[in-house]
Formats: structure tokens, C-alpha cells, sequence
């Protein structure tokens, strides 16, 4: 019989109460037991709601506090050097993740270390912890979290399947610790394995008759030491034990990868959402006793699964191998998916056609169960299910809301000369020197200020209808009085409005766009406890009317410095959002160009004299196959120019990007022919610096100063020597002084004081370069 199974689920909880029990930990309102009593109760939800969905293999050890490539390294007692005189282990768990400060006290000393580098995961806008390791590095299985949630989950009465990122994985995606640049971390795979082998004979013991071995890298391009890596650690793996390993993949096709693991593991997994093309290259491949996970259910995106064309996929591969060696699952974990649309009363009662085109992880679950079904007892046996679906998908597709024939006509129009600056650089840069006036390591940030409390409780009073317009337009401008008033104070040179009026960069654009819709709970995680509401793109985009030109001129009213207009890019604007699948991404994100392009001339008319577009996701979007970045890179890159183009020579265009290996893309990042760049570069030990340099990047360039992910403020001498750093590598009149990102999840104190030792920064390098 076909089975129903899942990779993982959404364990920040259905109204994110993993977030809101971690947060009260921080922040001393909760006890360590009281935070591990919650997660229990959250994790028993979870099994139980996979299970009445119908999943019959429910994964375990799918949980975690922050990251579970960060769990991985605690569970094999692998902590940088820095972190080792923590001693509480969950105390030095979040400090590896996000940087500790503590005074000395009578009993303790003090504490003062960063988070470790954070690194998007493959190309969703997840964010993972990169382990560290060092050549001499040691493996010991510490802790088994996997193992005592399999146990608690069995003692439900629930057997599920554990979930591990494997080896190869695991050490691929992690770094060589600082100092230790040239090791191959690949080179410690002898002596992570018995680590492994541990792990796999507690889960045995435990009663686990599968694994599910995350592998993720196998849809990558991959050199031939690392294909050699796979097949040492699964022929180790596979004689250690009985128990049986499902070795999954996703987000991309596993192509000739598949010949490196093939006889090596009892079952594959594949992503056939994302490209189910595969399926008929690999059935062949396996042997006769081997399953199958077909990843039929986009674990992904929030449109429902269209079941007829999942079955015909399916049916093929239960033709080849038996109904006994398929297994039904989503492309991947449903972490990346929010919880249920049970919760989504608004858009049920306010667009019901919108409303029926979606489903969330909780449906995903239900789908991938009528699939199996389907499988075992013929279509007819959910022919109810099909028709439903069936109608869902053709009002999608006629549906009025989702096409603009003007949008189209226009997007078919663009002339060539509209993706192009008038002029080069060079000459850019005298008219906007002359313009701006900036000395020499100009200060800004990157846009947001603090959402407090106070802001929050009004957005939300707005929304209820509990605070009038009047009033609440006069809140927003006195948020932003404050933080004007508090850059001129701290002595910033290009200032920012702070964004008051944003509750995110995405959904607060999509709110003015035609297109998009909005979800009361369609949240996902970031990073850590850190959740994001993508808005859905269902329509063709369009400007509704200006978007910010009445906050960033009212702003610029309050200074004779130069203020930045902010906007969101149009990739950013569409990989931060859950993007409609029915027509291709290259014609959406033009869509977007053109309607931001709209709002940059508009700035610029108002007399706005810099204009920052920020694109983060740009690289996250790039394919994981190298074949198929060119092609993405001619289109993405030409519509952040698209919508920047418009205006003239002395308005300087900005853009941000974050957390991101700009290695392989660097050319394309000089192709956006923005004026000043502002880039993450805390965490990365002068990597990025270096490319830039070894690249003979030509415009101006920020390398963010510290990192804002962190509540650690940096001293002015930490500050000062990350600078010099920058110094070395960059030439001083193109260099700028910022955060690595927007300060909206930072409080005022810490903001206040990371800002005025940056500004110190600046003005010494400013008075040694005078001397």
C-alpha cells in the first residue's frame, strides 16, 4: 500500500507560539523548564494534527529552538572556541545563535561574544546557523534530541520517523573556523561518522525503523570530493545498523547525483514540484528493493495541489515499482509553509474565490493523504475530493482577479533604453558629489528604526478601526519627527524616515499594489524566532497610486540632510511573497519593475535626492544549478535597472542586500549599476571584502559595520578595527559606514548606542585621514 507521509511541519506553532515562548525565555518572564514544557505540549500538537490529516509517517526531531543545523553541530558538541565557558548548554545554544553581552556579577564573569554567521538556506528566505569546525575538530554525540523526541512521540502512541541532516550536508554547508581558511571541512567526515553511527544505533534501539537523512546539497553541483564524501558516509551508515534510511532532497532535480547514492540507501526522496521531470530519469536508476518518496505537494507555496495531474505523476511511478515501494509526500518540509488556513476568516469572508485556491501545511497534509488514497483505491474511491479540487483550480484559472490586460500590454512595450542609466558612473558620481555634499565615510542605515511596542498597539488599533486616520497619520509623523530628530543628534549623515508606517518591506508595498492579497496568519519562520507574513500574488501588478512619497517628503521637511526614499525591489517584491505559479517569474517581477519604476521618478520629482531599492533576495532567487543562472540573471538584474533607471544623474540609487555567498554572482551585482551598495559583512571575516577587491568593484560600497541580528552592541574599538579592515580592501572614497540591515527588530537602547559608536568610527577615520 501507498503511503501518506511528511518531512516536517511548521513547528513555530499555528499562532507562532514557539516565537512567543522563546522571546519570554530572552527576556526572563519564563523559566528554562517552563520554555521545554511548552515545546513538548507544541510538538505533541503537531504529531496529532499530522495524524488526523491522515499522515501516516510523521517526522520527530523536525523541531528546533532556532536552527536545526545549529542543533546538529550542539548535538555533536561542536562550540567555536568562544563559547566554550558558557556553561549552561542552552544558554550557550542561543548565545552561538544570537551573540551574548553580560556584565560581570559576584558569581559569574563577564560575557561578551557575537552570533555566529547566518547564511540564507539554498534559495528560500530561510536563514541557517553555519557551523564552524576546525581541522583538528571532535565529534562526540552530547545530546539527542531526535532520540527523546521519537521516544516522547512513541509513548503518544505515535511511531514516527526521525529526521537528521546528514553528514555530507552538514559539513559541506558548514566553514572553516577563522584561521583556518584553507581546510576542506569535507576532510572530517572520518570522525563525524561515528557520531552518526551513534545517533543511528540510539534511534534503533529506540524502536526507529526509518531515518529520514536530510541531504539537500544532492540538488546542487557538486565536485568530485563530495560525491566521494556520499559514498563513504552511507556505506558506513547503511552497515551500522538495521534500521532502514529515506535519504530526501529538495528544492531542485538530484540529475546524475542520484548515481552517487543509488545502492547505497533503502529510499530516495524527491522534489517533484519543483521539477518532476525527474521521476522518469530516476526510476530506472533504482534497485528492486528500494522506495520511492515522490514529493508531489508543493511544501512551498499556498495554492492548492492540483490532485488529477499529481495522480497521473504518481500512478507512474506505482506502475514501475508497486504500490509497497511508493511513499506520497510533500517537496519538502512544510516548515516553509504557514500553518492552516483554518485561521484565514478575513479572506474567507472577504474574497471566498481567493480564498478557496489556497492551502497551507495542515490541507498540504490532508492532500498528500487523498493522493495515497487515491493510489490504494482507484480515483473514484476521492472522486468527492477531485471534483472539488478540480473546480478550485478552473476558477483560478478564469478567475478575472488574476489578469490585467493593460499590465500585459504594457510589460510587451518596455522600449530597450528603459533598463539603462543615462549615464555611466563615473560621471553620476560628480553630479551627485556635487549634489550631496557628503565627507568623506558617509553615515546612514539601512532604513528601519525600532518597531516598538507603541507603534505596534497603534497599527493595531488603525486596523481594528479603534484609532481614526487623522490620528494615527499624526502618530506615524511624530514616530518619524523622533527618528529624524535622533540622526541629526547622533550626527548621520544620509538619514532615513524609519519606516513607522511599515509593519514589513514586502506586505507594506503589496498593500499598495494591485495583485496582492494579505493573510491574518500566513506566517513562516526566518531565522530563529523571527517570523515573516509574505503577502500572495494572485494578479497582475500594478500601482495603485503613489506609495511614500507623502511620508519621505514630509521627512525631508524636517532636515537639511539628504533622505533616502525606500523601496522594496521587484525581485525582493516577489521571491518575500507567495508568488502565483501560472505565469513565469520574468514577466511577474517586470510587472513589479514597472510599478516601482513609477515610484522612484515620483521621488524623485518630490526632490528626494537618494533613493534606496533594496534587493536581499536577488541572489537567494539565483537556481541551484549553474546552467540556469544566466538566463535568471539577465531577467533579474534587468528589472532592478528597469525600475531604477528613470531618473537623472545626480539622484544617487542605493540597494541592500543581505546574508548572501556573493561570490559566483559578482558580476551581475556590478551589472545593477546602483550608485552605493550596502552589503552584510559582520559575520563574514572579511570574505566578501575580498571579492570586491580580488572583482574591482567600481561604485560605492557600505560593508555593514555590525550586526543588527544580534542584541550585542559592539564597542568603538571593535568598530574601528572592522573598518580598517574594510580599509584594506576598498578604496576610502567609495567606502560608506552602516549596519548590516534595518533596525526594526533591534530596541531603542542598543540601537542608540551601536549607532553613536559607529558615527565615532567614521568621524576618526575621517580626522586620521585629515591629519
Amino acid at each position: 500500500m501507498v503511503s501518506a507521509t511528511n518531512l516536517g511541519f511548521p513547528y513555530v506553532g499555528a499562532k507562532r507560539e514557539l516565537k512567543k515562548l522563546v522571546e519570554s525565555f530572552w527576556s526572563g518572564k519564563i523559566s528554562e523548564a517552563d520554555l521545554i514544557s511548552g515545546a513538548h505540549q507544541l510538538q505533541e500538537t503537531h504529531w496529532k494534527v499530522q495524524q488526523e490529516q491522515g499522515i501516516e509517517q510523521i517526522p520527530s526531531g523536525d523541531f528546533t529552538f532556532y536552527d536545526r543545523m545549529l542543533d546538529t553541530a550542539c548535538n555533536f558538541g561542536i562550540a567555536p572556541q568562544r563559547y566554550q565557558h558558557i556553561q549552561n548548554p542552552l544558554e550557550q545554544y542561543f548565545a552561538m545563535a544570537r551573540g551574548l553581552q553580560k556584565a560581570a556579577t559576584a558569581t559569574s564573569e563577564k560575557v561578551d561574544v557575537p552570533a555566529m554567521e547566518m547564511k540564507k538556506w539554498f534559495d528560500t528566505n530561510y536563514h541557517f546557523i553555519v557551523p564552524e569546525f576546525e581541522p583538528t575538530q571532535k565529534f562526540e554525540l552530547k545530546t539527542a534530541r531526535v532520540v527523546e523526541q521519537f521516544k516522547r512521540a512513541k509513548a503518544l502512541g505515535i511511531n514516527t520517523r526521525p529526521v537528521v541532516v546528514g553528514p555530507v550536508s552538514f559539513l559541506h554547508l558548514g566553514k572553516p573556523a577563522k584561521g583556518f581558511e584553507e581546510f576542506n571541512t569535507l576532510d572530517l567526515l572520518p570522525k563525524v561518522l561515528p557520531a552518526y553511527v551513534e545517533l543511528f544505533k540510539q534511534l534503533e534501539a529506540a524502536g526507529a525503523e526509518w531515518i529520514q537523512v536530510d541531504e539537500p546539497i544532492l540538488v546542487l553541483d557538486l565536485e568530485s570530493n563530495v560525491k566521494l564524501a556520499f559514498e563513504k558516509a552511507y556505506k558506513t551508515l547503511a552497515g551500522a545498523t538495521q534500521v532502514k534510511t529515506l535519504l530526501t532532497t529538495y528544492f531542485g532535480r538530484i540529475d546524475n547525483n542520484v548515481f552517487i547514492v543509488k545502492d547505497l540507501v533503502d529510499g530516495i526522496h524527491l522534489d517533484l514540484a519543483r521539477n518532476p521531470e525527474q521521476l522518469e530519469a530516476v526510476l530506472p536508476l533504482l534497485n528492486d528493493k528500494q522506495i520511492l518518496s515522490l514529493g508531489l505537494v508543493d511544501g512551498r507555496n499556498i495554492w492548492k495541489n492540483d490532485l488529477n495531474k499529481s495522480l497521473d505523476l504518481a500512478e507512474k511511478a506505482v506502475a514501475a515499482l508497486g504500490s509497497e515501494r511508493v511513499l506520497v509526500a510533500p517537496s519538502c518540509s512544510l516548515a516553509h509553509s504557514p500553518y492552516s488556513t483554518a485561521f484565514e476568516k478575513k479572506i474567507k469572508a472577504e474574497n471566498p474565490e481567493l480564498f478557496s485556491w489556497l492551502s497551507y501545511s495542515v490541507e498540504k497534509c490532508a492532500e498528500v493523504a487523498t493522493i495515497a488514497k487515491a493510489l490504494n483505491g482507484g480515483r473514484a474511491s476521492v472522486q468527492a475530493e477531485l471534483n472539488a479540487n478540480a473546480a478550485d483550480l478552473e476558477s483560478r484559472r478564469t478567475s478575472k482577479q488574476t489578469t490585467n490586460p493593460a499590465v500585459r500590454e504594457r510589460v510587451a512595450a518596455v522600449p530597450a533604453q528603459d533598463y539603462k542609466r543615462a549615464n555611466a558612473f563615473p560621471h553620476r558620481r560628480e553630479a551627485q558629489v556635487k549634489k550631496l555634499n557628503l565627507p568623506l565615510y558617509p553615515t546612514t542605515t539601512i532604513g528601519s528604526f525600532p518597531q516598538t511596542k507603541d507603534i505596534r498597539v497603534a497599527r493595531q488599533k488603525y486596523t481594528k478601526g479603534e484609532l481614526s486616520q487623522a490620528d494615527y497619520d499624526i502618530f506615524i509623523k511624530e514616530e518619524m519627527k523622533r527618528v529624524v530628530e535622533f540622526q541629526e543628534k547622533v550626527g548621520l549623515d544620509v538619514l532615513v524616515h524609519g519606516e513607522p508606517e511599515r509593519n514589513d518591506m514586502v506586505e507594506h508595498f503589496g498593500h499598495l499594489l494591485h495583485g496582492y492579497g494579505f493573510t491574518e496568519n500566513g506566517w513562516v519562520v526566518s531565522y530563529g524566532s523571527r517570523c515573516v507574513k509574505p503577502p500572495v500574488i494572485y494578479g497582475d501588478v500594478s500601482r495603485r497610486c503613489p506609495m511614500t512619497i507623502d511620508e519621505i517628503v514630509y521627512a525631508q521637511s524636517l532636515t537639511k540632510k539628504p533622505m533616502k526614499g525606500m523601496l522594496t525591489g521587484p525581485v525582493t517584491m516577489m521571491k518575500w511573497s507567495f508568488v502565483r505559479n501560472d505565469i513565469p517569474a520574468k514577466d511577474l517581477c517586470t510587472q513589479i519593475a514597472l510599478a516601482l519604476r513609477d515610484e522612484v521618478v515620483d521621488l524623485e520629482t518630490a526632490g528626494i535626492p537618494c533613493i534606496q531599492v533594496d534587493e536581499p533576495a536577488i541572489r537567494e532567487g539565483l537556481p541551484l544549478r549553474r546552467q540556469d543562472w544566466d538566463a535568471y540573471l539577465d531577467w533579474s538584474v534587468g528589472c532592478f535597472r528597469l525600475s531604477t533607471a528613470g531618473v537623472r544623474d545626480e539622484t544617487q540609487i542605493h540597494t541592500h542586500m543581505c546574508y548572501s555567498d556573493f561570490n559566483d554572482i559578482f558580476d551581475a551585482i556590478q551589472a545593477l549599476d546602483a550608485d552605493v551598495i550596502t552589503i552584510e559583512n559582520s559575520k563574514s571575516d572579511e570574505k566578501l571584502l575580498k571579492i570586491f577587491e580580488r572583482k574591482q568593484y567600481t561604485n560605492e560600497i557600505g560593508p555593514g559595520l555590525y550586526d543588527i541580528h544580534s542584541p550585542r552592541v559592539p564597542s568603538v574599538e571593535e568598530m574601528k578595527t572592522r573598518f580598517a579592515d574594510m580599509l584594506k580592501y576598498l578604496p576610502k572614497h567609495l567606502l560608506w559606514a552602516n549596519p548590516d540591515c534595518g533596525l526594526k527588530s533591534r530596541g531603542w537602547p542598543e540601537v542608540e548606542a551601536a549607532l553613536i559608536n559607529m558615527v565615532e568610527v567614521a568621524k576618526h577615520f575621517r580626522e586620521q585621514d585629515s591629519a
